[in-house]
């Protein structure tokens, strides 16, 4: 898992750093359609996230055998995330409540870090790493002002992450889950705009 991530701290008061991005219906075509993306990094250079509810044809187990890692556990029934459709072949790891420090992380709340470095997956596959993970190919990137303006056109809700959407809810039932928070029915909002 190449490319490394240095730490740093959001300095905007309305960064959507630590939120979720639910993919309103008019966003109908490839990843992020019905998608929830947890935002990672957000300030003046553009923002970076991963999607966290599209599972890959890929289970975390076949991502150890491809990197020739044993492992103690079964992660037959773990799926791999499309994590977004920037560097698709690149391995990203979010977990929470985890001391250990990695090579190569962003922390991007007191709780939830993100981990591009191997020596992650190693631990995760001996059993040492953090209990609570989502590994995912990929990221959802945005360059300065792309997302602004994504949400000035309406393609997004937005509302403050919940951690235990990301890590104890079934991939299924993340966007339901985290738009039953807003109030709202994702099945029932129309994908066309218009004016009252």
């Amino acid at each position: 898992m190449p490319g490394k991530i240095h730490a740093t701290t959001a300095r905007s008061s309305d960064s959507l750093r630590d939120h979720f991005l639910l993919a309103m219906p008019n966003l109908t075509e490839g990843i992020f359609s019905h998608s929830i993306t947890y935002i990672c990094e957000h300030g003046e250079s553009g923002a970076m996230g991963i999607v966290i509810n599209q599972p890959l044809d890929l289970t975390v187990c076949e991502i150890f055998e491809h990197l020739q890692i044993d492992c103690v556990d079964d992660f037959i029934d773990h799926p791999v995330m499309a994590g977004g459709p920037v560097q698709i072949d690149h391995g990203f790891v979010l977990h929470r409540g985890c001391a250990e420090k990695w090579e190569a992380s962003l922390k991007v709340t007191g709780e939830i870090t993100l981990t591009t470095s191997r020596d992650i997956l190693r631990a995760i596959a001996h059993g040492t790493g953090p209990k609570e993970h989502l590994i995912a190919l990929g990221y959802a990137g945005w360059s300065a002002g792309q997302l602004e303006q994504e949400l000035a056109e309406n393609s997004w809700l937005t509302l403050p992450a919940d951690s235990d959407i990301i890590f104890n809810t079934p991939t299924a039932q993340r966007l339901s889950r985290a738009a039953a928070q807003l109030g709202i029915d994702m099945n029932l909002i129309s994908g066309e705009a218009g004016h009252a």
